[in-house]
């Protein structure tokens, strides 16, 4: 079995540290069958596509490779939970994404909390991109920060209007790229839920409902202390 490989960046002007482990799972062509048995559906009005759980057996075997870079990167040394896994394959094609959909954005305001993503595609499917919002210069929005930015992105908006339909492909208006994680077969990338984030999706590409050919996630969601 091929040993993890980790690697930490500290990223933006925050200096905020994400975690990126490549061969993270230990069956990886296991889960990818998984995901083409589950019974994927739309979770949420969020995540522009398809999701179902992927069970405890998948966080039991993750686990303790997400403790310890808990524990020594982001500074978390009692206890860890997986609030959810979930199976998630992009399907929303550009046209039909919400006004949500395509803004960077958070999974958590709250402090405690992190992010998994775990790519079950090729690389050619896009990774992961990361923000810092201009008119505030956040790039992490903790509960200290989220009226604030709530009120300037709506004010960003009544300025600048909506933005063109389509998945962010780099600088918008109202949003910089500070950092950028490749997708890569069985790779994760680990952060804190209140970066400011988006997945990176070429626009052009056609987005499969088959798990096996489309862009296929382990999206996780964890409490820390």
């Amino acid at each position: 079995m091929t040993l993890p490989r980790i690697e930490v960046r500290r990223i933006g002007d925050e200096g905020e540290p994400i975690v990126i482990i490549d061969d993270f799972a230990p069956a990886p062509a296991r889960l990818v069958a998984e995901a083409s048995a589950a019974p994927l559906a739309t979770l949420g009005g969020f995540y522009p596509g398809v999701r179902a759980p992927a069970g405890a057996a998948y966080c039991a075997e993750v686990g303790p490779l997400v403790a310890g870079a808990a524990r020594r990167v982001f500074g978390f040394a009692e206890t860890l939970a997986f609030d959810r896994a979930l199976f998630s394959l992009t399907q929303t094609s550009p046209g039909e994404l919400t006004l949500p959909q395509r803004l960077p954005h958070i999974d958590d305001v709250a402090p405690g909390k992190l992010a998994i993503v775990h790519y079950l595609c090729a690389e050619d499917w896009g990774g992961t991109r990361f923000f810092r919002h201009r008119s505030t210069g956040f790039e992490t929005i903790g509960p200290d920060r989220h009226r604030a930015y709530l009120d300037a992105l709506a004010a960003d908006l009544r300025r600048d209007g909506e933005p063109e339909p389509g998945y962010i492909d780099g600088p918008t208006t109202m949003f910089e790229p500070i950092a950028a994680v490749d997708a890569r077969f069985n790779r994760a990338v680990i952060y804190r839920s209140s970066l400011l984030h988006c997945a990176a999706i070429d626009n052009r590409r056609d987005l499969p409902a088959d798990p096996a050919r489309g862009r296929l996630t382990i999206a996780s969601f964890l409490s820390a202390t």
